[in-house]
């Protein structure tokens, strides 16, 4: 006759070794889900685009650009008016990584032979012959027809962007060599013509009248394939959020 109530087995006590090692295994596992984690916060804000970001002249193709460039800052110390700045560390795979905020400070093309070019030493901002191809960052484009001062028949008393704005341009009248700070030069125009009158590329921006009325003072922003996207537009736009913008990394076939 068998027992009613066979025997219970009693599970053997896990010991400390074995403790020890489902820890390590938990903690390696952890480890590599921050790991996956981590790479996936750098890898999303480049290719979802969350800060697309205006790169200094001659920056090649954006993959590659991020390839290349080793983040040394040399481009940022040579820039004659700190437009340069590195990627902060919510920028992912973008971080240390130069970029223009031009609406803070654009880029000052008419410094002697684009000084960042010749300072970076791995081609992520390009070398190639092609000066216009080289340094092109993108296109100005009127975002904000609407806005638009000259559109409007409005002109420009005072400074442009406020007696306190830090931004910095090299007014070929004041001093060929040394930028300054566009609050310490202020404006008397009947007309806004600024994205036109400071543009450093000659013709890539002109004020076309609307009409032919002499007595009607309107005009709209054109943009030319010469415009290299350094920025200026945006920067001195007196109108806030600006009324023209750079498109990044655009082409004029693109716009």
């Amino acid at each position: 006759m068998s027992d009613a109530n066979p025997p219970v087995k009693k599970k053997k006590p896990v010991t400390v070794r074995q403790l020890r090692e489902r820890r390590r295994v938990l903690r390696s596992i952890g480890a590599g889900i921050g790991v996956v984690g981590a790479a996936m916060l750098g890898f999303f804000p480049i290719t979802k685009k969350w800060m697309e970001r205006l790169r200094p002249p001659g920056a090649i193709d954006e993959d590659p650009f991020l390839a290349s460039c080793i983040k040394c800052g040399q481009c940022v110390q040579v820039c004659p008016v700190e437009a340069i700045k590195l990627g902060d560390l919510d920028e992912g795979f973008g971080v240390g990584v130069p970029y223009i905020d031009a609406r803070s400070q654009a880029c000052d093309f008419s410094c002697d032979a684009v000084q960042c070019v010749l300072a970076c030493p791995t081609g992520a901002l390009s070398h190639d012959t092609d000066v216009k191809e080289q340094v092109t960052m993108g296109v100005a484009r009127l975002s904000r027809p609407k806005a638009c001062l000259a559109r409007l028949g409005k002109g420009v008393k005072g400074t442009a962007r406020g007696d306190d704005f830090p931004g910095l341009h090299r007014y070929m009248e004041v001093d060929r060599w040394t930028p300054i700070r566009i609050a310490d030069h202020p404006y008397d125009l009947d007309l806004c013509d600024l994205c036109e009158r400071e543009c450093p590329v000659e013709g890539a921006i002109t004020i076309e009248r609307n009409n032919f009325d002499l007595n009607d003072l309107r005009g709209t922003p054109v943009v030319f394939d010469t415009c290299v996207g350094c920025g200026m537009c945006e920067m001195i736009c007196p109108v806030d959020p600006p009324a023209i913008v750079i498109e990044k990394r655009a082409r004029w076939e693109d716009v």
